[in-house]
């Protein structure tokens, strides 16, 4: 004979299917010392719903014709996670997190909200996993799903890609320090703004503005600005021009 799953939840309910032969008129089927609830029977197999149980237990089936061999079934218990890294990303979807916990080593899937990935099984500690697209930005519950069972518990943002509207004044001399106001969305997590490259020290002020010193720039002209944020990255190519130190 044979069983598939051959591991389950501890809470019971997993739906296993037992094949072999002479298994027509099965009258129980027991988990242990448990009898498990038969839903479909045939000559060859036998599907019933695990009852609750822990550790590995012999399963047998009783036909008119008596008793079979036992075979192995294995109780997982359910998933613990205890963090998620990191907490944030794109609503694009695309990035690697990182779970831990215990229990995950038979995880299958991982829900973000009511979108599925499935993941890579580290250890039992960790799985890393892809995030799925999210439907809007925002937070969004986390579920490990494994033969144990679900766990909930976590929350993972998810966050919008920035845009730069304006920038004023969008010029200034090479010798840095202008004080710009870039104007725009999604602004709120940015992690740092830089211009032609060279990092600028910023303040944010709102959601769509943001505070910015130009820092010096060795020539005059246009350079691009871009802002990145833990939703990414928006640019404007040319966005700010340094101007040439007169001379007389």
């Amino acid at each position: 004979m044979s069983i598939s799953p051959s591991q389950g939840s501890t809470g019971g309910g997993t739906v296993v299917t037992i094949s072999g032969t002479n298994l027509g008129g099965a009258k129980s089927v027991h988990f242990g010392s448990k009898t498990a609830t038969i839903t479909a029977n045939t000559s060859t197999s036998v599907i019933v719903t695990s009852p609750s149980g822990t550790g590995t237990v012999p399963v047998t089936v009783t036909t008119p014709g008596g008793t079979s061999n036992p075979l192995s079934f294995f109780y997982v218990g359910a998933p613990f996670k205890s963090s998620i890294s990191p907490v944030t990303g794109v609503t694009a979807g695309g990035n690697t997190v990182t779970l831990n916990g215990t229990g995950l080593t038979t995880a299958t899937a991982v829900n973000f909200g009511s979108a599925s990935a499935t993941p890579t099984v580290v250890n039992d500690g960790q799985l890393t996993v892809t995030v799925p697209a999210g439907t809007a930005a925002g937070p969004v519950g986390v579920s490990v799903t494994t033969a144990g069972g679900t766990n909930n518990g976590l929350t993972y943002t998810y966050v919008d890609a920035p845009t730069i509207v304006t920038l004023d004044p969008a010029s200034g001399p090479t010798s840095g320090g202008t004080s710009v106001t870039v104007t725009g969305t999604g602004l709120t997590t940015t992690q740092s703004v830089t211009f032609d490259g060279v990092p600028a020290p910023f303040s944010v002020i709102s959601d769509t503005v943001v505070s910015v010193s130009t820092p010096p720039h060795a020539t005059p002209g246009t350079v691009d600005v871009t802002l990145t944020t833990t939703g990414g990255s928006a640019t404007v190519s040319g966005g700010f021009e340094y101007l040439a130190t007169p001379g007389i």
